[in-house]
């Protein structure tokens, strides 16, 4: 069971960190603030480092990881694009993010739940996942 639910937690934890860094890479073009997109920017770079740290996990247990849902990364490009073209701003951005931080979070934090046999490793990536989308929403309240 420690095994089953290790591997669907990172499984949830990947699909996670490349949505993330998909959303990120998604706005930074449109972003006006050097202060926004440098957090951004890092927020990205703590994401990949975090995805290595996924990726050498899943590799312990001979497993691909988990692409985000299709249906989900696509409702997300849609209502991105959709807004970004009524109201190209630094707020628009920063509402988007929030968005998807928050909906992250909530995520990982029902997956954390639900598989609860998982290994103490995979817990702690995932609630450092938790944290750093809990950060990033509260460090860009300034542009909403």
């Amino acid at each position: 069971m420690v095994e089953k639910d290790t591997i669907k937690l990172l499984r949830e934890c990947d699909a996670g960190v490349k949505m993330g860094v998909e959303s990120i890479n998604e706005v930074l073009p449109y972003v006006s603030s050097d202060k926004l997109k440098k957090r951004l920017e890092k927020c990205k770079n703590e994401h990949d480092k975090l995805d290595r740290e996924i990726q050498e996990q899943l590799d312990k247990y001979h497993d691909e990881g988990k692409d985000p849902d299709p249906i989900a990364k696509g409702m997300s490009w849609m209502k991105t694009n959709m807004k970004l073209v009524m109201n190209e701003s630094d707020k628009t951005i920063a509402d988007l993010m929030t968005d998807g931080c928050n909906m992250g979070v909530k995520s990982l934090n029902k997956y954390l739940n639900q598989y609860e046999a998982a290994d103490e490793v995979s817990k702690d990536i995932a609630k450092r996942l938790i944290n750093l989308e809990e950060e990033l929403a509260v460090d860009i309240r300034e542009f909403l």
